[in-house]
């Protein structure tokens, strides 16, 4: 007889996949019959490198397509079976991250309640049931991502790293978590059985119970980096790097043969020096947009990425034993300091907002209220500039331009608040040597 969590997990899936199919349907409607289409612009490139492929030709013929060719191949039977097939795909990848957000907090010991609450919070996000569904692909990608931190939760380390290897090919971005990966990696990831050893999630009340509390405080920041140079000569560490390597390079070999420097420039060298002059919530959008005719020296590049680099580095030295926070809020900063930041993005750190959760002692009233009501309206004010720049025509660029670096301040303040408010875990128990002294922190 199926448990009680099992019927609840069912239900709320089942209830969703019924929306998603539900607006996969009505986005098929609204196309053929409204002038404003559901369906994502990119949708449509994924579909004609699709087609070019079923004809014998490069995904690469279709101008602006600029992914791997996997994705291509993925959305093959676009051509061959239905034109919607590639949503119901993305649709069901999206459905597979929220059982995999329940598997990684069942395995760190989190109540049903309160996972079916984190499931929840990514299955009925309206930013996240509509990117699938109107045929956005990202919904793949953080599937992958949470798979690797189940596979690396349970000692798989050979399987994570050849994930990893794949969807920093398919999806450069995550290439950002390799350095806390090689951390968590270290000498103490494997228990004696081989097996690393998970640091489950206690209640408050639990926490209340104990003198003291097993959770440790970062560590400083010297020692952080010591820790990190000495985990490079750690077995999994090289493992991981070495195997996920070989895939990366491996599939990049496959299509250069296959598509030559079309599949290079396009799929992975345009995303290291895209400078988009279209209007977006990035705060570079109108330097680029005033000298994109110019282009842009070395040192112009190095200055809108350095603050990048540096933030992300800042982070990974501070949080990345807490590897689902840390990789949280490097997501969160390289969207924001990003030269080119769409709504799309935002799917790559909700993804990981569940899995940090039951670790907040933030509660929607008011502090999370006050941290919704700040990031969707500073969102809500620059799309109010972008439409009267996109459909009325009105020279409105600086505005646009300040509404940006507004959006950059409320994502700025929300990293803030989350900090603050999180209950820092590693997540992987590291084992104590003997005379050692272990840090404590006491329940106040």
């Amino acid at each position: 007889m199926a448990s009680a969590a099992a019927v609840t997990l069912r239900r709320v899936v089942l209830v969703s996949a019924a929306l998603r199919l539900a607006l996969v349907v009505f986005g098929e409607w609204q196309d053929a019959h409204l002038e404003v289409r559901y369906t994502d612009v990119d949708y449509l490139v994924f579909s004609d490198a699709a087609a070019s492929v079923a004809a014998g030709g490069s995904p690469f013929a279709r101008a602006t397509y600029r992914y791997s060719p996997i994705l291509a191949f993925l959305l093959l039977p676009n051509s061959l079976l239905h034109a919607a097939w590639g949503k119901l795909l993305f649709s069901a990848a999206d459905l597979l991250v929220g059982l995999f957000i329940d598997t990684i907090l069942e395995l760190r010991g989190i109540p049903e309640k309160m996972r079916m609450w984190s499931v929840v919070a990514w299955l009925f996000n309206p930013f996240t049931f509509t990117i699938g569904t109107r045929g956005n692909c990202e919904p793949i990608v953080c599937a992958v991502m949470l798979w690797i931190l189940i596979c690396l939760m349970k000692g798989r380390v050979l399987q994570a790293a050849f994930w990893y290897g794949l969807i920093v090919h398919f999806r450069i971005y995550p290439i950002i978590y390799a350095i806390p990966f090689v951390i968590v990696l270290g000498k103490g990831y494997a228990g004696p059985v081989g097996r690393p050893t998970l640091t489950m999630w206690r209640s408050k009340q639990q926490l209340q119970n104990d003198e003291v509390s097993q959770i440790e405080e970062p560590t400083s920041f010297v020692a952080t980096v010591w820790g990190f140079l000495s985990n490079f000569i750690s077995r999994n560490a090289i493992l991981f790097g070495l195997l996920s390597g070989s895939v990366f390079f491996a599939w990049t070999g496959i299509f250069f043969y296959l598509y030559g420097w079309d599949f290079l420039n396009e799929a992975l060298l345009y995303h290291l020096t895209r400078t988009d002059p279209r209007h977006n919530f990035s705060i570079y959008f109108y330097h680029i947009y005033l000298h994109h005719q110019q282009g842009f020296s070395s040192i112009q590049r190095l200055a809108s990425f350095l603050p990048q680099l540096i933030v992300q580095l800042a982070l990974i030295l501070r949080f990345s034993r807490d590897l689902p926070f840390c990789m949280f809020l490097q997501t969160v900063a390289f969207v924001a300091f990003n030269k080119v930041m769409t709504a799309q993005y935002f799917v790559w750190f909700f993804c990981l907002l569940p899995l940090i959760l039951p670790w907040s002692s933030m509660k929607l009233k008011w502090k999370g209220l006050a941290c919704t009501v700040v990031w969707m309206g500073s969102q809500l004010h620059w799309l109010m500039w972008a439409y009267l720049l996109e459909f009325k025509g009105r020279n409105v660029f600086v505005q646009l331009w300040v509404a940006g670096l507004m959006f950059l301040a409320a994502n700025t303040f929300i990293m803030l608040m989350v900090m603050k408010h999180h209950n820092y875990t590693q997540l992987f128990s590291l084992p104590v040597k003997s005379g050692n002294k272990v840090a404590t922190k006491k329940e106040e």
